[in-house]
């Protein structure tokens, strides 16, 4: 399924560029099948060390940041002066997108251009998944414009929650009764949140704040 999702990604989103290149381990499965719907060519040009843990959950900027340095390596011999895509399965706090981005041109990348393998995550999620509240989710406070702004890339494009249900098999989504739980995507919500009240508001300064700190 993810690499269906990466390959209507890439029907979705093309771009020219020279290799594909997946943000390891998350984004392989869609950045393999944006490579065989795209025809580029599938490249690791970011090594991973798989003794560092998830970094959006991490407690602070800091060791987010570390986190980051010391989870992957830019394969500089193979991208250097070439034009990447870049697939990542979700952007949550930016942090990851931003320092590989970062990585990856300071490593001699010609141009990076962000593909993301599932709709923007737009709210919070109340059903397992350890992110951050919605104060801190990138998408809810930027447009996708702004993200990319943000993380400094080409361009950034992600998967419509369309294309994310093709790509799962559905002809198009039950607006009324999702045939999925997309709620982190859309806000709708299977249930009622009887203990939450969704007040926080978005803080464009201090996201700029981490940004550039």
């Amino acid at each position: 399924m993810r690499k269906a999702i990466g390959a209507e990604l890439a029907r979705e989103n093309p771009v020219e560029a020279d290799y594909v290149v997946p943000v390891p381990d998350s984004g392989v499965p869609a950045a393999i099948g944006y490579a065989q719907e795209s025809g580029i060519p599938f490249e690791l040009g970011i090594i991973r060390s798989h003794y560092v843990g998830r970094t959006f959950i991490q407690p602070s900027d800091q060791v987010r940041h570390l986190g980051v340095k010391l989870k992957h390596n830019a394969n500089q011999a193979l991208i250097q002066g070439k034009r990447l895509v870049l697939i990542d399965d979700s952007i949550v706090r930016g942090t990851t997108s931003l320092k590989i981005v970062q990585m990856l041109r300071e490593a001699g990348a010609r141009e990076v251009h962000m593909r993301i393998a599932s709709p923007p995550t737009r709210h919070s999620c109340f059903y397992g998944v350890d992110t951050p509240e919605r104060a801190k989710l990138l998408a809810a406070q930027m447009s996708i414009a702004q993200m990319n702004e943000y993380i400094r890339a080409d361009s950034l494009a992600f998967v419509s929650i369309d294309g994310l249900y093709r790509a799962l098999g559905e002809a198009v989504r039950d607006e009324a009764q999702p045939q999925y739980c997309d709620a982190c995507f859309s806000g709708a919500y299977p249930t009622h949140l009887t203990d939450h009240e969704d007040q926080e508001q978005p803080d464009q300064l201090a996201m700029l704040a981490e940004r550039y700190g």
